[in-house]
């Protein structure tokens, strides 16, 4: 099967590609739920420092380590991902989805993935379709942000204009920390958002909850 990379890497990130992404906040419900996120411009705070202080560029450089990866070098930076979640349901969000994406690429694309975390498997598949580095770490951290923006929507709550039009204004930082984070090698793994870290540790308690995580 040969495609245009946009088109694949655009159906793979799309919200229709069954990882079940819609089911998961990334802490966003608990911090929404202690009124840490109240309007727009808090969560544009929230998301910029996820994006180039935390997991959003810590997954990027998962991602570009797994691309260049020879096949038996997977699992130790799979391995790496699964020790850098920050809490249970970190765990849970990345292996869930990684494991229904590599499902569903060797099904389709007859590649052969192992179950592997979200951002490695990814890397993994982009890598054996000969999909571009740079094209993926940019609409693999768009999904990302996209992704915590639906879920604002629904949660704050915000219009659907607004959260479009922040998606929009992130896009010049999105490209700039995808371009850094390629460029990053695995030893340079770092997350220094921990409000996020520990409002996805706290979800777990969290009486009443839309999603997983």
């Amino acid at each position: 099967m040969s495609t245009d990379p946009i088109l694949t890497l655009t159906q793979w990130l799309s919200p229709g590609f069954p990882v079940g992404a819609f089911a998961y906040s990334h802490g966003l419900e608990t911090a929404i739920a202690a009124e840490g996120i109240r309007n727009i411009k808090q969560l544009d705070e929230w998301l910029r420092d996820l994006i180039v202080f935390g997991s959003g560029r810590a997954d990027t450089i998962l991602l570009a380590a797994a691309y260049r990866a020879d096949p038996a070098e997977l699992a130790e930076i799979d391995e790496t991902a699964r020790a850098f979640a920050a809490s249970a349901e970190r765990l849970l969000e990345t292996t869930q989805q990684g494991a229904a994406f590599a499902q569903t690429v060797n099904a389709v694309w007859g590649t052969e993935l192992d179950e592997l975390t979200y951002p490695v498997a990814v890397g993994a598949a982009a890598r054996a379709r000969t999909i571009p580095l740079d094209l993926t770490a940019r609409l693999y951290l768009q999904a990302f942000t996209a992704n915590l923006i639906s879920a604002a929507v629904r949660l704050v709550p915000l219009g659907q204009t607004e959260g479009q039009a922040l998606l929009a204004e992130l896009a010049p930082l999105i490209e700039d920390t995808a371009a850094e984070a390629i460029d990053t090698p695995l030893h340079g793994l770092s997350s220094t958002c921990f409000a996020a870290d520990i409002a996805a540790m706290h979800h777990e308690t969290l009486y009443s909850k839309v999603f997983r995580t």
